[in-house]
């Protein structure tokens, strides 16, 4: 059969002469015989969408901790939008979107529980610190599958590292992920603020909405629709400098008004107290890890990074029953 090469000549006929070719991949760390139907990067899809690191995204936070209600987004739930948003727009201009929907789908394996209240308890007390996007490519390097790790090409891990703000993706697919997940946040946090009646439509600033739409799906709608039109035949990813600035502006409003309101954030200093409380436990009581996390130290980690890697890998519910196991009376646990 030559299907895997067949889809890969569909590629150098059809993809935009920017696409990052299956073909073309600088390849994986550890060298392995090609699937004989999927690219290389469909592969990698598949191998991110299969681990348990992703399906315990489901359980973890995205902005509001433990809330009141099923309509909420999880950080599964965000990584599927950001996946939606960037497919549509790499089809559009004719870009790999199996290498967009990797991207997409390991970008935030490396979170925490309790959202970014994890993030920063961990990067004050791991001693090298903890940046969730170098937490994600950790995983699928070296903490899936026992230690195996996912063996992912390098675009894929290049894509996932870089899709934070300050920095840059190598490839225009990563370029597309790294603003998918920002209008995917921007834009489902607004909608999950305004069901939590921490904010309404009408307290967005007029200035933002006139230019980026007076609704959730307005904002999202044109945003994917300028980025397609001001990327389209160029070797780049980018908006209209007025819909960028206004999307920079709604960003930052969101950080003052939700993501460090009082009201969504309030039980944020409890799970930060809840973390410190595991992560010193752990510490002193190693043993209670499981057993290749020990073997982990036995070749060479640190004891501080390797219960980081333990506690990072925790849902919300996880974290806070193995709080109430090792500090609450037994006949104050809820069974």
């Amino acid at each position: 059969m030559l299907i895997r090469e067949n889809i890969e000549l569909l590629e150098r006929t059809y993809l935009s002469p920017f696409a990052t070719l299956s073909e073309n991949s600088k390849g994986r760390d550890r060298e392995e015989e090609q699937c004989d139907i999927r690219p290389v990067f469909q592969r990698d899809r598949d191998r991110i969408l299969h681990c348990k690191s992703f399906r315990r995204l489901k359980h973890k936070t995205q902005v509001f901790l433990t809330p009141r209600g099923d309509h909420y987004r999880t950080r599964l739930t965000h990584t599927l939008e950001v996946s939606q948003n960037a497919r549509t727009i790499a089809k559009a201009l004719r870009l790999n979107e199996d290498l967009v929907e990797a991207i997409a789908l390991g970008h935030d394996l490396g979170h925490t529980p309790f959202g970014h209240a994890g993030e920063r308890i961990l990067n004050s007390i791991c001693e090298d610190g903890f940046r969730h996007n170098e937490q994600s490519v950790r995983i699928v390097e070296k903490l899936e599958k026992d230690g195996e790790g996912l063996n992912l090409t390098w675009e894929v891990r290049d894509g996932i590292l870089n899709h934070q703000t300050s920095r840059m993706p190598s490839t225009l697919e990563g370029k597309i992920v790294r603003l998918s997940d920002k209008i995917a946040y921007i834009n489902h946090d607004i909608d999950d603020a305004i069901r939590a009646r921490v904010l309404s439509e009408e307290d967005i600033p007029m200035e933002y909405r006139e230019i980026l739409g007076m609704s959730s799906k307005q904002r999202l709608d044109n945003l994917i629709h300028n980025i397609i039109t001001n990327s389209l035949g160029t070797n780049d990813i980018c908006m209209s400098q007025e819909v960028e600035a206004a999307m920079r502006a709604l960003r930052k409003f969101m950080f003052e008004k939700v993501y460090c309101n009082s009201l969504a954030k309030g039980e944020e200093e409890r799970a930060e107290g809840l973390l410190c409380r595991l992560f010193q436990y752990y510490i002193e009581h190693v043993d209670e890890m499981p057993m290749w996390y020990l073997g982990m130290m036995e070749q060479g980690q640190t004891r501080e990074r390797v219960v980081c890697d333990y506690i990072a890998g925790m849902t919300d519910q996880y974290a806070i029953a193995k709080y109430e196991e090792y500090f609450m009376p037994k006949a104050w646990q809820v069974n």
